[in-house]
């Protein structure tokens, strides 16, 4: 097992050595996660409301009433707030000028500014502004009302906000429940931002990257390090062995980086670790069993190279690395499923969004070990027959 493991630590290592990986390895993944999180995916909660201008009991007032009703409320100056508006950082940038604080509790006319933003939701998180602004306008024409009514009798601002909010505590206000038929609606309730962005990234470029990284086991064949390790008292099949734990090591890191990575910057719940990783593990080695494959097929790297991006972004595309699998229609999610990707898709999915079980994801887990079984037999024939007639 040492032989094993020394071959597969080597082959790790030269991948990491390797300059050129560490864009499309460590940076391009998380972009592509950063991209399409902030331009497709949905949030964790109803909106982001940006308040600037002067605190006090007024801006308490408005973030009570937007937090009650599940809107992120942040705060910041002027130009901080107006340029997170612009980048898309916040639906609504909500400013309020000098003096409001004193108009609001004197009960005179306060003019506020509000800013949406290009999202697609950034009016109805508007309407929301206005609700609670509205909310509050009907405290005060309340309390107005229980004043000019008690005239001589002395009922003072003070007594009719005191009686209001008891009456309030009282009341059982009326809810609202809606509905949602649109099935892929229903699906993707309660992902966050970056959440399937993440997992469809993952299946991507854990893939991409083996195929890619197969150019090394072109490169050991070529330069005859696999032919001098064979010569040492190492068994043949302890070295083919070790190359396969090699590209699987490749595959397991890239997807290991980027669950840690997004969960860490992101947020992105990838649900049970256990099951996650466990999903990994089987998906790192059908990647692994493809990478060995093509590198005993192939004899040239850049060849092999374009061979293995032009497979893994048609396999990706296909099975759900890029677009979610849901919007396919029945016919093209069969014809999906005959890629590892859509398997691994369904087993992340089920984990994420329905806290699925190992029993759960069991089938999604047989056919991964299956196509991982048959890739590696096929890899590691090919590169016994590649070997052989090289020596």
């Amino acid at each position: 097992m040492r032989p094993v493991i020394t071959v597969a630590a080597t082959e790790l290592r030269r991948f990491l050595r390797d300059r050129s990986n560490i864009f499309f390895v460590f940076i391009f993944p998380l972009l592509l996660v950063l991209v399409l999180g902030s331009q497709f995916g949905g949030s964790g909660s109803s909106g982001r409301v940006s308040i600037a201008g002067e605190s006090g009991p007024l801006e308490q007032a408005i973030s009570a009433q937007l937090t009650d009703a599940g809107i992120t409320v942040d705060t910041g100056g002027h130009d901080e707030v107006l340029d997170r508006v612009s980048r898309g950082r916040t639906d609504v940038g909500l400013f309020i000028p000098a003096g409001a604080n004193a108009a609001y509790g004197s009960d005179e006319p306060v003019r506020l500014e509000v800013v949406p933003g290009s999202q697609s939701n950034a009016i109805a998180v508007q309407q929301q502004v206005r609700g609670a602004v509205g909310a509050l306008d009907l405290d005060r024409a309340r309390v107005r009302a229980l004043v000019a009514e008690g005239g001589d009798r002395g009922v003072d601002a003070s007594t009719a906000r005191t009686a209001l909010a008891a009456v309030d505590a009282q009341v059982t206000p009326p809810s609202l429940r809606i509905e949602d038929v649109d099935e892929i609606a229903q699906e993707f309730s309660g992902l966050g931002r970056f959440d399937l962005g993440a997992s469809s990234q993952l299946l991507l470029f854990v893939f991409l990257i083996s195929l890619a990284g197969s150019t090394t086991l072109i490169q050991a064949r070529r330069l005859g390090i696999i032919a001098r390790a064979l010569s040492t008292p190492v068994s043949t099949g302890q070295v083919l062995l070790g190359e396969a734990a090699g590209r699987w090591a490749i595959a397991v890191f890239q997807g290991a980086y980027i669950m840690i990575a997004t969960a860490l910057l992101f947020g992105v719940r990838w649900g049970d670790p256990f099951l996650s990783g466990l999903v990994l593990l089987v998906f790192g080695a059908v990647s692994a069993g493809a990478a060995m494959l093509l590198g005993a097929l192939m004899d040239n790297e850049a060849a092999a190279s374009g061979v293995g991006i032009g497979i893994g972004l048609v396999l990706a595309g296909l099975g759900g690395g890029m677009v979610p699998l849901e919007i396919f229609t029945d016919t093209l999610r069969t014809v999906a499923h005959v890629t590892p990707h859509a398997w691994a898709y369904d087993a992340f999915a089920a984990i994420q969004r329905h806290h699925a079980s190992l029993v759960d994801i069991l089938p999604e887990l047989g056919v991964l070990a299956a196509m991982a079984l048959v890739l590696l037999a096929l890899g590691t024939w090919a590169l016994r027959r590649s070997v052989a007639r090289a020596m």
